[in-house]
């Protein structure tokens, strides 16, 4: 798109909502940030992709920086990197070992990134029969001291966020007892809390079920609320986009959770099946989600904010396509919650005038064009103005697949 096109769009878009809702939508979208996963890059594939991981795959913690400092380079919008434990900061995928973590946050320094949200990871060798919830009381064990070891590193090294999701579950009715295994779930994580940094964020994550088909631990945000609730007031929801049944109205939880007043967050993705794999797009869901998340000033709003990460592992397609991508949705989707009139939109709520409540709220959230308004961000931070356009031309796709071999 060329500079006139822009000026034109901005021009049409101050004809409809006014030059202060645009000049407010374009700061907002060249403040918003959003932390970006390290396994994005990696070497990650699995049975359900057929073993395929895209050319190029990062190595190793250094090369998925690499590849991080290249996205906020096109984007401006990521400095921070989210992490899993034993993913990045580990040797035998058993331990995480402190002196990784260490060059590592060298490392990020020397790239101008930092070390975001930390996850421990819950999932790999021994977490058969459950985590935190494990009947084998060393095994409990073993995750609890990783899961205080993690909320260290987040005091320390990252930004005080440590993130949980847990694969516990079951595949069959009466493979567990339900009410047990809630309740080791509930102490495990009491026994963890109280040997955790207060100034650590910690939220806790949910999922409708995979991999226990039957049943699983924490499987909605009413249940990570209730944890939340039972431990402290720096414990709250992480919001997975992935993690619902189809039909779920996500915004509705966004806005019951904002006026709990507990810190909560995202990890943002698309949802088409079963899972949490895919790139975001700039859909009327994720628009409706960046509403409420705006009327209610938690984004983009120092003090207030609640954390923002993407959390996509792609199957097929390019990752770099697909995390810049979801970057370039977040910020279309930000930009159409920005320009939404909620004033007049409450007018008409007070009116009980439904179906021009409904327009209202529509005209920017669906039917325009709010391209221009992002683009013009980007031409103000000096930033490339379409990045994937800019990462194919940089050549950078062949210089990783040619030195990775």
């Amino acid at each position: 798109m060329n500079e006139k096109w822009i000026e034109n769009g901005i021009e049409q878009l101050i004809d409809e909502f006014g030059e202060d809702k645009v000049k407010k939508a374009i700061e907002y979208v060249k403040k918003f940030e959003v932390e970006i996963p390290s396994w994005v890059f990696g070497n990650f594939g699995g049975g359900r992709f057929g073993n395929y991981v895209p050319p190029g795959f990062a190595r190793n913690i250094y090369e998925k920086i690499d590849d991080a400092e290249f996205v906020n380079k096109l984007t401006g919008a990521t400095p921070r990197i989210a992490t899993h434990l034993l993913w990045d900061f580990s040797s035998d995928g058993v331990e995480p070992d402190i002196k990784i973590v260490e060059e590592v946050h060298i490392y990020l320094k020397e790239k101008g990134l930092s070390l975001g949200a930390i996850s421990p990871t819950y999932f790999l060798t021994g977490s058969h029969k459950g985590s935190f919830t494990s009947i084998e009381k060393e095994t409990r064990k073993r995750y609890i001291e990783q899961t205080v070891f993690g909320a260290k590193i987040a005091e320390k090294y990252g930004n005080k966020v440590l993130t949980l999701w847990f694969p516990d579950g079951s595949l069959y009715p009466g493979q567990i007892d339900l009410k047990e295994n809630y309740e080791r779930m509930k102490n495990s994580l009491m026994e963890s809390y109280s040997k955790i940094p207060k100034d650590v964020k910690i939220l806790i994550e949910y999922k409708l079920f995979e991999p226990g088909t039957y049943s699983t631990t924490i499987p909605d945000w009413g249940t990570s609320y209730i944890l939340a609730k039972s431990l402290g007031n720096n414990v709250g929801v992480l919001i997975d986009l992935g993690h619902h049944p189809h039909g779920v109205n996500i915004e509705q939880i966004v806005a019951i959770l904002i006026s709990e007043k507990i810190p909560c967050g995202f990890h943002f993705n698309t949802r088409y099946a079963a899972d949490d794999d895919h790139a975001v797009e700039p859909n009327m869901h994720i628009a409706r989600i960046f509403y409420e998340l705006v009327k209610e000033k938690v984004i983009c709003n120092k003090g207030r904010d609640w954390t923002y990460m993407i959390d996509q592992v792609c199957g097929r397609e390019n990752r770099f396509h697909s995390i810049l991508h979801s970057i370039d949705s977040l910020q279309i989707s930000l930009a159409r919650a920005v320009l939404t009139d909620s004033e007049k939109i409450k007018e008409y709520q007070k009116k009980d005038e439904i179906i021009l409540a409904n327009r209202t709220f529509n005209t920017s959230i669906s039917l325009c064009d709010v391209r221009p308004i992002v683009f013009r961000a980007r031409i103000e931070k000096n930033l490339p103005i379409d990045p994937i356009k800019t990462y194919i031309e940089s050549k950078y796709q062949e210089k990783i697949e040619r030195e990775r071999k």
